[in-house]
């Protein structure tokens, strides 16, 4: 079975919700440090999954743009 292209190339990095922004965006401080800007993926809008201020979400980076990301995983 073969990946997507943008799952091969893709990056991912957990972090913590530090700030809630319309539009279904959320400022997420990184393991390392940094803040990012950071949508939520199809599938968690998908099936109602809500990500409110201090959870752990997991992120995933495309290579052309490291300063946006995709939350893909909320840790419980």
């Amino acid at each position: 079975m073969r990946k997507k292209r943008e799952e091969a190339e893709s990056f991912e990095v957990e972090g913590t919700v530090k700030e809630v922004l319309p539009g279904g965006m959320y400022r997420v401080e990184l393991e390392g440090g940094p803040l990012v800007l950071a949508y939520v993926c199809g599938k968690m809008r998908k099936h109602y999954i809500r990500i409110v201020l201090g959870d752990k979400v997991r992120v995933a980076f495309s290579p052309y743009d490291p300063s946006r990301g995709r939350i893909i995983y909320r840790t419980r």
